[in-house]
């Protein structure tokens, strides 16, 4: 029999500090050409307005994501995204386990982001801003917390009343306003998780030596930041990614510093001091490896 593992199974065993570990190996492995993996690939759903992705990856461990995006889906209270991942052995292709695969996505989003942030931001952080309070913001807060301490954090939303919900939840303020401009202004490191389709972080509000994790999407033509912001210390995950799909890096004609995984095998102490930008569009070995530390926490 081939072990399914429901939401409640993969939440019990998953644990931050461990993951954020694993997804540091898997990153560093990528950018050593350890891992064999296609970009992700997706079929429309034109009828829905949905995506359906497929993502394979293949290094010490083996499997694959199916994944769906569905925007709309928040509008009829239901998650944006669902997915499956299928984990094989890589030695003889055997079957493992199928698991869902929702909760891995929110929770090694928000990993790879605290592997970026414990590379790349200041030692001293007091002031966490994030922008967007879906799951993703709630998953960024309790990351974070993981590789920094923060004195203050401050949540900002479209909706003010979302804002003030996350806030309540992870001990935060909600920062009003038409813009994120009065939530940005002065924090030493900020998130933005939205699903903008125009930029809505602009690089002249940064603090100099800031850094950000930018992991909203909404296609390979929406963008969350600016040129400004894109003009800095720009980190990715893979180049031969965000050349297809990150609308941050296509639409900015930014130059990229390094891959995360080659920037933590090799730092460059220059980095410091300096403002940083990783920008994250997700790639399968993150939620192959995390299915992976899943099936060793049985």
């Amino acid at each position: 029999m081939i072990d399914f593992l429901d939401e409640p199974a993969v939440r019990s065993r998953l644990q931050l500090p461990a993951l954020i570990e694993r997804m540091e190996k898997a990153l560093m492995d990528f950018s050593a050409g350890r891992v064999t993996q296609p970009v992700r690939q997706f079929v429309n759903v034109d009828e829905h307005n949905g995506f359906f992705g497929l993502m394979p990856a293949v290094s010490d461990a083996m499997g694959i994501k199916l994944v769906t995006f569905y925007p709309d889906n928040g509008s009829k209270g239901l998650h944006t995204h669902h997915a499956l991942i299928l984990v094989f052995k890589p030695e003889t292709g055997e079957p493992q386990a199928v698991m869902d695969g929702r909760l891995i996505t929110e929770m090694r989003t928000a990993a790879v982001s605290a592997a970026a942030t414990r590379l790349l931001a200041a030692e001293r952080t007091p002031v966490l801003t994030v922008l967007g309070a879906g799951l993703q913001g709630h998953a960024h807060v309790e990351a974070l917390r993981c590789v920094r301490d923060f004195e203050e954090i401050r949540i900002w939303n479209r909706s003010p009343e979302k804002a003030e919900a996350l806030a309540a939840e992870v001990g935060g303020r909600a920062i009003a306003g038409p813009t994120a401009e009065a939530a940005v202004r002065d924090a030493d490191v900020v998130v933005t998780a939205t699903a903008a389709k125009e930029p809505i972080l602009q690089g002249a509000w940064l603090k100099p030596g800031a850094h950000v994790n930018a992991v909203g999407w909404n296609g390979a033509d929406s963008r969350e930041l600016d040129d400004a912001a894109m003009a800095n210390l720009v980190f990715v995950e893979s180049l031969e990614a965000v050349a297809d799909q990150c609308g941050d890096v296509r639409l900015s004609g930014c130059a990229i510093t390094a891959e995360i995984g080659a920037a933590l095998a090799a730092p460059d102490p220059a980095w410091r001091g300096q403002t940083t930008i990783f920008d994250s569009v997700g790639m399968a070995i993150e939620d192959v490896a995390a299915a992976q530390l899943v099936l060793e926490m049985a």
